[in-house]
C-alpha cells in the first residue's frame, strides 16, 4: 500500500537554502521496482554543482544520487531482490535525499557482509568514481607516477590509497595543513600545499623532478592549467570535478605544446550505464574494500532535515572525508 515519505526538493537554483523538506505520497513499487526505506543518504560534491545550476536539473526536482537501505516491497517481477535485503544503489536518477524511495531492482547492489548503511554510502559514489579513474580512464600500472588534486578530500583519500595499493607513487596536493596531513594518511608518498604560488615547481620537485604519468584534477579553475604542466610528454590530465568553479576554456593546440598530452572529461555515470558493467565494477570496488584498499571514512552525519547544513560545511572545506545524510 502507498506510504508516505519525506524527500528534499528545490524550485530554484541557488544556495543551500533552496533546498526544502517536504512530504509527499509514495506509490506501491511498479514492473521492476522495488520501496526502499533508506537508513543512509550519500552526499557528493556534483549534488552541489546540481543545487547551483552548474549541472542543470529538472525543476522542481529532488537531489541526491546515492542511499543505502531495507527493501520494504517489491513490484512485479522483481526475483533478484527481496523484502528485509540490505541495498544500495548509486545511479538510479535524483530524489535519493529521502526517506522512502521507490528505485529500479536492476540499479541495486546487496551491501556486502561487514559493512553497514552507513559505510557503504561512504564510498560507493566515490569508490565508484574511483574505480573507473584508475581502471578504465587511465589504467594505473605499478611504478606509475600519479598526481592527485584535493586528496584531503572523500574521492582523493580513496583514489590515493587505492593507487598505492596498484603499485603507484602518489603525490596529493591539498589546501590547507589539516586535508596535507589526511592525505598523508591516505597513502602519499609527497604532498603539496595547492594554495602556495609556486606549488606546480613544488609538485615537480616532488615527484623528483619528472612529471606524472596521469593527473587527477577534481578542482578546475583553481589547478586546471597548472596541471597540463605537471603531466609529463604524452601523459593524460583528467578533469572530473569542478569544486574551485569550471575549468578555463583552452585552445586544442595547448595539448601539443605542453609535451602532446591526453585530455578528458569522463563521468561516473556512462562507466556505469549498464547494469552489468555496474555490478562488476561495484564486486571490484567490494572486493578493494574487503583487501583494505579503500575503507570507509565518515567524516560528518547530519539529519536530512539539516541538509543545508552539510551542504555549507561541505562547501566551506570543513570535511575530510564523506558526509551521510541520516533520514
Amino acid at each position: 500500500m502507498p506510504q508516505t515519505t519525506q524527500a528534499i526538493r528545490i524550485h530554484e537554483y541557488g544556495g543551500p537554502e533552496v533546498m526544502q523538506l517536504e512530504s509527499a505520497e509514495l506509490p506501491d513499487p511498479g514492473p521492476g521496482e522495488v520501496r526502499l526505506r533508506q537508513s543512509a543518504v550519500g552526499f557528493n560534491y556534483i549534488d552541489v554543482y546540481q543545487r547551483k545550476g552548474l549541472y542543470p536539473v529538472p525543476l522542481p526536482g529532488g537531489l541526491g544520487h546515492e542511499a543505502a537501505g531495507i527493501v520494504e516491497a517489491v513490484g512485479p517481477g522483481v526475483e533478484d531482490i527481496g523484502v528485509g535485503d540490505r541495498v544500495a544503489y548509486m545511479n538510479a536518477g535524483l530524489g535519493a535525499y529521502a526517506e522512502r524511495r521507490n528505485v529500479p531492482a536492476e540499479r541495486l547492489v546487496r551491501i556486502p557482509d561487514g559493512l553497514s548503511e552507513e559505510d557503504i554510502v561512504a564510498v560507493l559514489f566515490k569508490g565508484m568514481t574511483a574505480q573507473y579513474l584508475l581502471k578504465r580512464t587511465y589504467a594505473v600500472q605499478p611504478g606509475d607516477v600519479v598526481l592527485v588534486h584535493a586528496a584531503g578530500g572523500g574521492v582523493g583519500q580513496i583514489l590515493c590509497r587505492w593507487a598505492k595499493a596498484l603499485g603507484a607513487v602518489v603525490v596529493g596536493t591539498a589546501g590547507s595543513p589539516a586535508k596535507l596531513e589526511v592525505a598523508t594518511a591516505a597513502g602519499c608518498d609527497a604532498v603539496v600545499d595547492y594554495s602556495r604560488a609556486d606549488w606546480p615547481a613544488a609538485v615537480v620537485e616532488a615527484m623528483g623532478g619528472g612529471k606524472a604519468q596521469v593527473v587527477y584534477d577534481s578542482v578546475g579553475r583553481d589547478t586546471f592549467l597548472h596541471s597540463l604542466d605537471c603531466a609529463e610528454q604524452f601523459g593524460t590530465v583528467v578533469l572530473f570535478g569542478s569544486s574551485s568553479g569550471p575549468a578555463p576554456a583552452i585552445e586544442p593546440d595547448i595539448l601539443n605544446k605542453k609535451g602532446c598530452l591526453y585530455l578528458t572529461r569522463p563521468s561516473v555515470f556512462p562507466h556505469n550505464a549498464e547494469v552489468a558493467t555496474f555490478r562488476a565494477n561495484a564486486a571490484d570496488l567490494f572486493e578493494a574494500i574487503a583487501a583494505g584498499s579503500v575503507r570507509p571514512n565518515i567524516s560528518a552525519r547530519f539529519p536530512l532535515a539539516e541538509v543545508a547544513e552539510a551542504h555549507a560545511a561541505a562547501q566551506g572545506r570543513k570535511t575530510s572525508g564523506a558526509v551521510v545524510l541520516l533520514p
